[in-house]
């Protein structure tokens, strides 16, 4: 059983996470945290919640959803915070999202001063790079910028 000392007030998490009291309920409204009640109503935390929330402030900064850290947090045993190997796990599966979305900003950076395929900067220079309009046959939407190459269009018979 748990000793009385193995819980904090949400005003103790909020002082020793930097994150206001207000988030914290919000963030136990999410599902992110879980408090228990006193016979008064009063919440209370594990200690281990505090690192809990630090959980949750870096992955937020490193870009993970709300959504995406809950269902992170779910994936643990009841009541775990996240360990070494859970964040290698997580930061692994962020690093592949982070290499696409770097991938598709070179690959718009390189075409920001050329057609990138859906007609909108130029009709004269479109027609050059994009003669009758060989990239719609890819779909909608910015061909080049979505990853089409210009030679991998076919031409239009």
């Amino acid at each position: 059983m748990k000793q009385r000392t193995d819980f904090i007030a949400i005003g103790e998490l909020a002082a020793r996470t930097g994150v206001a009291v207000s988030a914290i309920r919000f963030y136990e409204a999410k599902g992110l945290l879980d408090a228990l009640r006193t016979g008064g109503g009063q919440r209370r935390f594990l200690r281990a919640d505090i690192r809990r929330v630090s959980f949750i402030l870096i992955a937020q900064q490193m870009g993970l959803s709300l959504e995406e850290i809950a269902a992170e947090l779910a994936r643990l045993p009841a009541g775990r915070t996240p360990n070494a190997a859970d964040w290698t796990r997580i930061s692994t599966g962020l690093r592949a999202r982070i290499d696409a979305q770097i991938a598709a900003l070179t690959r718009t950076r390189g075409l920001l001063d050329q057609c990138i395929g859906c007609g909108c900067l130029s009709l004269k220079k479109c027609g050059l790079y994009n003669a009758q309009d060989k990239a719609a046959q890819r779909g909608a939407g910015p061909r080049y910028v979505l990853g089409d190459r210009a030679g991998d269009i076919a031409e239009v018979g």
